[in-house]
């Protein structure tokens, strides 16, 4: 693969350089229940400042409609990346000029304050990038979770400035790339979430490369009901019967094996503490719940199966949480996966969003994994083989 790097810019001693990262972490008020994305951003950093760059830091954080909003402030972040780089981290809450930006670290308020910063309109998002570009020598992208985005300081912004990627950018390049081309075999690739229909674009450009595809989460209710099977209250697209069966019969047409649950948590409703049962796939309703039964985990069996067919592979790539892993009744599954992923003897990826929020929740450490996307949207893309313009924008291309 071919991608401008840091070193591309030459000597960066004296300079500013803007460094877009992705600080979109969860608030629970001021509090970061997940710093993850924070401390994928602090090598970068740190290069940059070794380098002897003043480094100004972009993000975004939640969806704050194009104007300031109290509970989308990238404040909390300044104190926690402050903490993370061991040296000051000044916060920058208006749109500073450059003669007031100071030779360290500095963090800018939300982009999405300002309605350019996303709009489609291409003139606007120019405009403000040029504003953005004013305020230093040079531009490092990496926030690999935006990528996908043509957004003013993806995008454009690396074309009006000299412009390369961060190492945050590379490593997950590299990471996808492996996971696309000649990846080691057996390769395992573990689907959850809620529904079939986020997952179309991955299942149908990995399928012809993997040799197993196991299904849980909310999405495998899908492929039960498609089967004839009744699934209670559970979540349902049953407008997605005729590509589920086509799934099927092509992972058989491939010889690849495609594993649905064999037993499911049945719940009487969805809560934390809701009554729970352990039922047959293929029996979900014979429960006391009966049709108003609603599956939230997949059952102890699956999870053991699923676990041997991830440690017996020198390859997984896992998206998607197995259950509703923030009630502790019903994280097992979702557990049961991750604990394998740590185990696997060659490449295991956690695919970014809520599979990276529930490793982390469930206790488990980062280094634990061979690597936890942080690019959730924009990592399943690149699998589907999009264009991403804010890598094309960096030259990248593959070898």
């Amino acid at each position: 693969m071919t991608l401008r790097t840091i070193e591309s810019l030459g000597d960066l001693a004296g300079k500013t350089v803007l460094l877009r990262c992705d600080l979109n972490v969860p608030l629970d008020g001021d509090r970061i229940t997940d710093d993850g994305r924070v401390r994928a951003s602090v090598p970068t950093i740190r290069k940059l400042r070794d380098a002897g760059a003043s480094v100004v830091v972009m993000s975004h954080l939640g969806r704050p409609d194009g104007a300031p909003d109290p509970q989308f402030s990238l404040g909390p972040v300044a104190v926690r990346l402050a903490e993370l780089l061991g040296e000051p981290v000044t916060f920058m809450p208006e749109h500073p000029e450059r003669a007031a930006l100071g030779d360290g670290v500095t963090l800018l308020e939300n982009l999405r304050f300002d309605p350019r910063e996303a709009s489609k309109d291409a003139g606007e998002r120019e405009a403000y990038a040029a504003e953005l570009a004013a305020l230093g020598d040079a531009f490092v992208s990496d926030g690999f979770g935006v990528v996908h985005r043509k957004q003013a300081s993806v995008y454009e912004l690396a074309k009006a400035l000299p412009s390369a990627a961060g190492l945050l950018i590379a490593a997950e390049l590299d990471v996808l790339d492996r996971l696309t081309a000649n990846p080691q075999k057996p390769y395992t690739v573990v689907l959850g979430g809620s529904k079939v229909s986020d997952k179309l674009g991955v299942i149908d450009a990995l399928l012809p490369k993997v040799d197993r595809l196991l299904i849980g989460g909310g999405m495998l209710f899908t492929f039960l009901a498609a089967e004839g099977h009744k699934i209670g209250k559970s979540l349902l697209e049953d407008s997605q019967f005729d590509t589920v069966k086509r799934y099927v019969a092509e992972a058989a047409e491939r010889g690849v094996e495609l594993v649905l649950p064999t037993d499911i948590v049945m719940a009487s409703g969805f809560s934390a503490d809701a009554q729970h049962v352990v039922a047959r796939a293929d029996a979900l309703e014979d429960t006391d719940f009966g049709a108003d039964g609603i599956g939230l985990d997949i059952g102890p069996e699956t999870a053991a199966a699923f676990a041997e067919h991830i440690r017996t592979s020198r390859t997984v790539f896992w998206n998607g949480p197995m259950g509703v892993f923030e009630f502790p009744a019903f994280a097992a599954g979702t557990k049961a996966v991750a604990q394998a992923l740590t185990e696997v003897d060659g490449l295991g990826v956690v695919g970014g969003g809520d599979s990276a929020a529930a490793v982390r929740a469930l206790g488990f450490a980062d280094d634990q994994f061979g690597h936890i996307s942080t690019g959730g949207g924009a990592s399943l893309e690149f699998l589907e083989g999009t264009t991403l313009p804010g890598l094309d924008v960096l030259g990248w291309q593959t070898a």
